[in-house]
């Protein structure tokens, strides 16, 4: 009979909160039994390539996010292929879909997020997609390869995850249309004359936008396969793929019965606490503290994932870390367009300052308030764009050299001499717990 499994640590996800903190466990726990478990059959990957898998099949083990042998030089159990479908937060127990039980000590929720998924009537047709998994890829690209004539694909979304999906499809010979309900594309990360330049590369490739719009119907044939899409305005288009790119939300449902404190995600603690005892969350799952707006907030982006993840590992496994706060901050590559942003892009009008440049396709934009910068935009160049984005993160006053930040010759030697000495000196920001564990 099938006992009740133990372990000291109980890591809930796959990805780059549960790496970060499976590696500082092990950093200062080399004995403690750890369990990761994922609903996914695979070793962590890096969800960012899963375009490059679909537009080029990029094989599996390109797309590690650790070695191969990563699990076992660690001594880390894996449960992948599986899912936890219950938690007792007060007996401490998880509870799998096969029905087995594993009692935890420590537990680090690193779920992620699923897709948002609009009301639109046809979304069970054969030929609609989610694009944030490998298995998504996996699916678009077999349908692809099986469909055998031109295939038209409308995108419900032009967000990062829309514009991704855009470009892999384009390479795959895919004709694309672009429906997104606000007035331009990009606009949670871009400013209205950063997203102008890309939508001008992306109808360049070929690709069709139609913004502020939402499509409201999918129709079917009598194969119960996509045949067209109705907007909210009547029009048709006449389609064989629909691929949902609205965004994510925090993966709730494990937590959404009980009486953890949430609000959009799980809210934590600057050590990546939660209000449970012993359990902690990170990632796309958790709303942590972030410095520009000072409040905890939702920061969907792969590297906080990874630093929080740090974070709670290193405190679950008895030291001493402190989250030092994040931002929103995306560094793209579409339609061949290089794009940085950071913070508040689009501020109020009043109590901030703006800088900006352009030149043709070069766009440079930096937004200050009190001497600090709290957002940037770099377009088309973005040589520079590291040397704001760590001023900004550092919280470094930057009035006395404020009008150079967004000039053509702007390097580390624009900034004051006490200054760009001390950016030689540390490139990266050194955050470590008590016991000597590097964030």
């Amino acid at each position: 009979m099938y006992k009740m499994k133990k372990t000291k640590y109980l890591i809930i996800g796959n990805s780059a909160g549960g790496i970060g903190a499976a590696e500082a466990i092990r950093e200062l726990d080399n004995k403690g039994a750890i369990i990761i478990v994922s609903d996914e059959p695979y070793p962590a990957y890096s969800r960012p390539l899963i375009a490059d898998y679909l537009s080029s099949h990029r094989p599996l083990e390109k797309m590690l996010f650790r070695p191969a042998g990563f699990y076992e030089d660690n001594d880390i159990d894996t449960v992948f292929g599986d899912k936890v479908t219950g938690i007792d937060f007060a007996g401490y127990t998880a509870t799998l879909a096969d029905g087995k039980t594993l009692q935890w000590q420590k537990l680090l929720l690193a779920t992620g997020g699923v897709p948002i998924v609009p009301n639109v009537e046809g979304l069970e047709l054969k030929g609609v997609f989610s694009f944030i998994t490998l298995d998504d890829a996996k699916a678009i690209d077999d349908f692809i390869t099986d469909y055998r004539m031109p295939v038209k694909a409308v995108i419900i979304g032009g967000g990062l995850i829309g514009i991704s999906a855009s470009e892999a499809l384009v390479r795959r010979g895919v004709r694309v249309t672009i429906v997104e309900m606000k007035d331009r594309v990009l606009n949670t990360i871009l400013d209205e004359e950063a997203s102008s330049i890309e939508a001008e590369a992306v109808t360049n490739a070929g690709v069709d936008i139609i913004t502020g719009h939402t499509v409201s119907r999918v129709n079917g044939s009598r194969l119960d396969e996509v045949k067209s899409t109705v907007l909210d305005d009547g029009r048709t288009l006449d389609c064989q793929m629909v691929v949902i790119a609205i965004g994510v939300r925090p993966r709730l449902e494990l937590v959404i019965e009980s009486d953890i404190k949430k609000n959009l995600g799980i809210i934590v603690d600057r050590h990546m606490a939660t209000s449970q005892p012993d359990a902690y969350a990170c990632g796309d799952v958790a709303e942590v503290y972030e410095y520009i707006y000072r409040e905890n907030r939702l920061i969907p982006i792969w590297p906080n994932a990874y630093l929080g993840g740090r974070v709670a590992g290193c405190n679950m496994a008895g030291g001493s870390a402190e989250y030092p706060g994040g931002t929103a901050m995306n560094s793209v590559k579409y339609f061949g367009v290089d794009t940085v942003s950071a913070g508040m892009v689009v501020p109020p009008d009043v109590g901030y300052e703006v800088f900006k440049t352009r030149h043709d396709d070069i766009y440079k934009k930096v937004v200050l308030k009190d001497g600090l910068i709290v957002g940037m935009i770099f377009s088309g160049d973005i040589e520079k764009s590291g040397i704001v984005y760590n001023l900004m993160r550092d919280r470094v006053n930057v009035s006395g050299f404020k009008e150079a930040l967004v000039s053509d010759d702007f390097g580390l030697v624009s900034l004051p001499e006490e200054i760009w000495r001390s950016r030689l000196a540390v490139t990266t920001p050194s955050e470590t717990c008590s016991s000597g564990v590097q964030l």
